[in-house]
């Protein structure tokens, strides 16, 4: 005898349409913030964000290179189809980012920074529910 899992019924289109908003605002918000610390000048970004300039530039560089794979994993995968679990991964991977980051700003005592960082947490918690629970996305064949 085998019992319907409560995630057997289909997803309404709204759901999934909410998802894809949240993947491509998570996205979009780890891209911009990825090359912003890949592409502005140590001094310029250091102005904005006052650890940058306690750090070494090769260390913000790579956070911003982590920054734009995540907010890529976060999309590229669902739209292409191909290996789409790479989406969740890459959802749980940025909200792991996120809560260190959490831990390295309150350190600092940087507490204005902590709303947005609970923006890409939640935006990254519903990707890794929405395609990992409620509207996976079917592979290629």
């Amino acid at each position: 005898m085998t019992y319907a899992s409560t995630y057997d019924a289909p997803a309404s289109k709204g759901a999934n349409i909410g998802i894809w908003v949240a993947q491509v605002l998570g996205a979009t918000l780890f891209i911009m913030s990825g090359v912003m610390k890949t592409m502005t000048p140590i001094p310029e970004l250091s102005v904005m964000m006052p650890w940058v300039g306690e750090y070494s530039a090769t260390f913000v560089r790579f956070i911003g290179v982590i920054d734009i794979a995540g907010g890529l994993g976060l999309l590229l995968s669902s739209l292409t189809r191909i290996m789409p679990r790479l989406t969740v991964i890459a959802a749980a991977t940025c909200v792991t980012l996120q809560v260190l980051a959490i831990g390295f700003h309150a350190m600092r005592s940087e507490f204005d920074v902590l709303p947005l960082n609970a923006v890409y947490i939640a935006l990254a918690l519903i990707v890794l529910w929405g395609r990992g629970r409620k509207t996976p996305i079917a592979a290629r064949n």
